[in-house]
């Protein structure tokens, strides 16, 4: 029995909303991170779950297109984090920025 591509839809939808929510409410900045990767992989299933609806590979090329610059930007923000918590001493949102002197 194939399981209906609401279904998968609609986890992705929760997926998208619960990042949407950690990147909205929490301060620290690996936390708005993983919430950032949450809301990728939510698209990736959505992705995934057209794609096998339809009969077609191309969700899963996408898919890896994404997972690609998904590790890219953690790869990019981990360094990010790590030069500021040096120079600042905090990975609160609201206390990193470094674009002021």
């Amino acid at each position: 029995m194939d399981t209906p591509v609401e279904y998968y839809l609609v986890l992705a939808a929760i997926l998208f909303g619960i990042g949407a929510l950690g990147v909205l409410i929490r301060r620290n900045v690996i936390v708005i991170l993983m919430s950032i990767e949450l809301m990728l992989n939510a698209v990736n299933v959505t992705f995934v779950a057209f794609a096998r609806q339809q009969w077609s590979v191309d969700g899963q090329v996408i898919v890896f297109f994404v997972m690609t610059v998904a590790a890219a930007e953690v790869a990019v923000g981990l360094a990010i984090v790590l030069m500021s918590f040096a120079q600042r001493k905090t990975i609160n949102a609201d206390e990193i920025n470094l674009l002021r002197w």
